[in-house]
């Protein structure tokens, strides 16, 4: 089992930063650095969406078109967390943030994640 804890959540107004954290910890952990950690977030009504995700082996980054340009996602392999630093923040932006890792290739579907966070909260106000 991969445990992920994420931090970092908070109020900020529209235009500041924000940066979470997802920690990873298991037992079978050290099988995890050969697979890809994603951020996905859900607002309220709506489905769970792709925000980012990066490979612990090569450091690829993947973005949402949403995203691009104003959320950084990066990896500290001596803490085995990751990273998305969010810059230039929206109201759309407002959601609860999940952490999740996956074996599979493709990174920006949730279906191809096995494990997750509990979530951490991100609003912004206008």
């Amino acid at each position: 089992q991969v445990q992920l804890v994420e931090s970092g959540g908070g109020l900020v107004q529209a235009g500041g930063s924000l940066r979470l954290s997802c920690a990873a910890s298991g037992r079978t952990f050290s099988t995890v650095k050969t697979y890809a950690m994603g951020w996905f977030r859900q607002a309220p009504g709506k489905e769970r969406q792709f925000v980012a995700a990066i490979r612990w082996g090569d450091g690829n980054t993947y973005y949402a078109d949403s995203v691009k340009g104003r959320f950084t996602i990066s990896r500290d392999n001596a803490k085995i967390t990751v990273y998305l630093q969010m810059n230039s923040l929206k109201p759309e932006d407002t959601a609860v943030y999940y952490c999740a890792a996956t074996d599979q290739n493709y990174v920006w579907s949730e279906r191809k994640y096995a494990y997750w966070g509990q979530g951490t909260q991100v609003t912004v106000s206008s």
